[in-house]
């Protein structure tokens, strides 16, 4: 099979398997610069090979997570010609050549901190996209994908469709999130795009915000406020505000849209206040049985 009809079927291949847009549209990139990197015939790539352009991309200072989606796309490639075409050929990634990453904990804002954030957010249309990921766990993308046919104000509840790992998932609101964005319905400007979420200036006024377009208010709210703050640190705040509460962390899985529980189990980490009760209630009675 030539090369450019393996990419070709492969796509194809990945496409039907429900893959994301965003998803295709990174695994072609990353496979075109290996291919173009390789100087040898596809199927003749070794584990050498393969180690070689491991160190091609460390001398391009790409981070190990970068790296690890490098491998990925490429180890997924080769899985669909040996299994789907069957391609008679070694496969060139080993286990363990995944690069070991960092596992830093999620950092969240304190309350302190998230007031002065919503102090210098004024415009109904930011305040409303950054307490749904505040209040409601939304990711960056599920905020700017969010469509009007999916509120369900009257149940204090909406959809969203097709979050990370296309899966679908009810999220809820809370009293002041409903606020923010009916305050914000009430002034949206007329439109046919269904989105809710629109950009207010410029040649592109009208159509919906892009992810960088949010991503961009908040640096700009981060600023003004002189905090570090990213969209993704909202949800990490609910999360953890969550946990404090006591909520379940069963429940906190669902509302994040986690696919493992063990995601969701790194927030126990930062959760200082839920440790602290559980600590001095724990040693309370272990203090009262043996007297002390």
């Amino acid at each position: 099979m030539a090369i450019t009809d393996a990419i070709i079927q492969y796509r194809r291949f990945i496409k039907r398997r429900n893959y994301s847009p965003h998803t295709i549209r990174n695994y072609m990139h990353t496979l075109r610069q290996f291919i173009l990197w390789v100087d040898v015939p596809i199927e003749q790539v070794t584990h050498r090979i393969l180690l070689s352009y491991i160190d091609h991309l460390l001398d391009r200072r790409l981070s190990p997570k970068t790296i690890n989606c490098h491998l990925d796309s490429i180890r997924g490639f080769y899985n669909y010609l040996i299994h789907e075409e069957r391609v008679a050929m070694v496969h060139p990634i080993k286990r363990g050549y995944t690069l070991r990453l960092s596992r830093p904990l999620p950092r969240y804002l304190r309350d302190e901190q998230i007031v002065r954030l919503f102090a210098v957010i004024k415009k109904y249309r930011d305040r409303a996209m950054f307490m749904l990921m505040l209040r409601c766990g939304l990711r960056v993308e599920e905020v700017a994908n969010l469509a009007l046919a999916a509120l369900d104000l009257r149940r204090l509840q909406f959809i969203v469709y097709e979050g990370k790992g296309r899966k679908d998932r009810i999220v809820y609101l809370s009293r002041d999130a409903l606020q923010a964005l009916v305050d914000y319905l009430r002034v949206r400007p007329s439109s046919r795009v269904r989105k809710v979420f629109l950009v207010e200036k410029g040649i592109h006024k009208g159509t919906g915000i892009s992810v960088r377009g949010i991503q961009k208010r908040m640096e700009y709210y981060a600023k003004k406020a002189g905090l570090k703050v990213s969209c993704h640190q909202l949800r990490h705040t609910m999360a953890t505000q969550l946990l404090n509460a006591d909520a379940d962390l069963v429940t906190i899985q669902d509302l994040l849209g986690h696919s493992r529980i063990k995601t969701t189990q790194r927030y126990c980490k930062v959760s200082n206040l839920k440790v602290q009760r559980d600590y001095h209630k724990a040693i309370g009675e272990v203090m009262q049985r043996h007297g002390l």
